[in-house]
């Protein structure tokens, strides 16, 4: 069990403001990192990469203006959505959408954050739109 590396992540995207997208998909790189134990997600990046497989919980959070439709999406090594929080343009104020599960990965798995085309998510120093995982206790397998 002492082989079993600790590993976990919190981080928001930061900064001040909104980040929108036009025709094409945008990766989400969430820069200020809250926690960062075992170094397996990349803030350079924003993809977070299993070093083992097991169980892990994943949840995000997506916070942006209600004038535009916000999204916030997980993608599975580059190419398959997993979880979605997405929310239509309702009017005036601002809109907060999460998802969360618990998934089976892979050693080398990799996750990632995606804005999908025509979307907006908002974030500023309160930490309003985060992505983080765990792994699930005794399911990491070496």
């Amino acid at each position: 069990e002492c082989d079993i590396p600790k590993v976990a992540f919190a981080a928001s995207l930061g900064g001040d403001g909104l980040q929108k997208t036009g025709h094409l998909n945008k990766k989400l790189v969430y820069r200020d990192v809250l926690t960062n134990v075992g170094g397996a997600y990349n803030v350079e990046t924003g993809e977070f990469t299993a070093p083992v497989r097991g169980v892990y919980y994943i949840r995000f959070t997506a916070n942006a203006p209600t004038d535009f439709t916000l999204s916030s999406m997980l993608y599975k090594n580059c190419g398959k959505v997993i979880l979605a929080a997405h929310e239509s343009l309702s009017g005036e104020g601002s809109d907060t959408a999460s998802n969360g599960a618990a998934l089976l990965l892979e050693e080398g798995d990799s996750l990632q954050m995606m804005l999908w085309a025509n979307t907006q998510v908002w974030d500023n120093a309160n930490h309003h739109s985060t992505f983080l995982l765990f792994p699930m206790p005794q399911q990491l397998k070496q």
